[in-house]
């Protein structure tokens, strides 16, 4: 069932060109001497990439069915990711295309979000930080203080990430996963 641009909100996920799309802003904006129209800004779910669409507030789009489950990432074979069901210990397979990005930051025995549009798995939700452990760290220059110093360091996962040179090996630290900026100290 179609529904109208003024009745869908942030959060949803509708069929935009053939394609699932989640709302990630959706406002009516009327300017000076002009009908009003609706901007939205939709994040297509299975190429990940965002688009901003301009449409009358008269259109319609069919929202899909969205369902959000908990899951615990248990192991990767081959890309496909291995995730278990808290709640009926099931275990579901999600392919690599639809894991994407997301596998840098993926830790055995932590819990997922993984969106479910009309029961097929669409994409991972990330936290906003992730505490990750350091497995490698370079030792800081002595004198080497001045400004803003940062070295990379390598993560449990095996990606890279520049954070100020007192971080050690071993240490647990928060990281942001859209740029894989380092955010403080667990």
């Amino acid at each position: 069932m179609a529904t109208k641009v003024n009745k869908i909100s942030r959060g949803n996920v509708i069929e935009y060109e053939k394609q699932p799309c989640l709302v990630i802003e959706c406002k009516i904006v009327a300017p000076p001497n002009m009908s009003a129209l609706c901007q939205m800004q939709l994040k297509n779910l299975k190429t990940g990439k965002t688009i901003h669409n301009r449409t009358n507030v008269g259109d319609s789009y069919e929202v899909l069915h969205k369902e959000i489950k908990e899951l615990e990432f248990s192991y990767e074979n081959q890309g496909v990711y291995a995730f278990m069901d808290l709640d009926t210990y099931e275990t579901l397979e999600i392919h690599s295309d639809i894991v994407g990005e997301t596998k840098d930051f993926l830790i055995e025995g932590k819990t997922y979000e993984v969106f479910y549009v009309d029961g097929n798995p669409l994409g991972i939700e990330l936290p906003s930080s992730i505490e990750m452990k350091v497995v490698e760290a370079p030792e800081a220059v002595r004198g080497d203080t001045s400004g803003n110093v940062q070295k990379t360091v390598v993560l449990e996962t095996g990606i890279e990430v520049k954070t100020p040179i007192f971080i050690k090996e071993g240490e647990i630290i928060k990281i942001r996963p859209e740029d894989k900026s380092y955010q403080g100290r667990a």
